[in-house]
């Protein structure tokens, strides 16, 4: 069976490697989605000494994903189901991450600073947050007309009151920002 990787639009190794992944880490997918972009790429990157969380709201999209690394025989991605819109929405334990990922999903979001935050509740000291989201709208794919783009002022004002520095701001191919935060505590 051939999956899609969905990385036409955004590379996942680059934005591994931007929030410097590597083996024995423990990260998440936030709104993983039915390809797993980050969840497939970030388990080869972590190994077998690592874990990879892939979380969505829906159930039938963490169905595939759980289809996919038993046939892949990826013995180190957990799926978890969770509301990323509410506070203390999913089961993983405080301070377990080294990196969360939120790769467009945020968009969906009225209030994207309740799913930051609890990203951030679940991230270790000296972890890292990678936003990644459209800055611009295309007619198949991404927001449509009633969804807003990422207000990226706003991601930084949120990081810099939950003690997150941006560590970079870049873009993420020709439709997609990138930033990367840093926490520092």
């Amino acid at each position: 069976m051939t999956y899609h990787s969905g990385n036409h639009l955004i590379d996942s190794k680059q934005l591994l490697e931007l929030a410097r992944v590597h083996e024995g880490m423990h990260i998440a997918d936030f709104g993983c989605g039915r390809t797993g972009h980050i969840v497939f790429s970030g388990s080869k990157v972590v190994g077998e000494r690592g874990i990879v969380y892939a979380i969505d709201i829906l159930r039938d999209v963490l169905d595939n994903i759980k289809h996919r690394a038993a046939v892949e025989a990826l013995h180190n991605i957990e799926v978890v189901w969770a509301d990323l819109e509410k506070s203390g929405g999913n089961v993983i334990a405080p301070k377990t991450l080294d990196v969360a990922f939120f790769v467009n999903v945020l968009f969906h979001f009225k209030e994207y600073e309740v799913a930051l935050s609890e990203a951030a509740r679940i991230l270790k000291p000296k972890s890292r947050m990678v936003v990644v989201d459209w800055k611009e709208r295309l007619s198949t794919l991404g927001p449509d007309e009633n969804e807003e783009l990422v207000d990226f002022d706003k991601v930084k004002e949120w990081a810099h009151k939950n003690n997150f520095t941006i560590q970079d701001d870049c873009s993420a191919g020709t439709y997609h920002r990138c930033m990367v935060l840093f926490r520092h505590d």
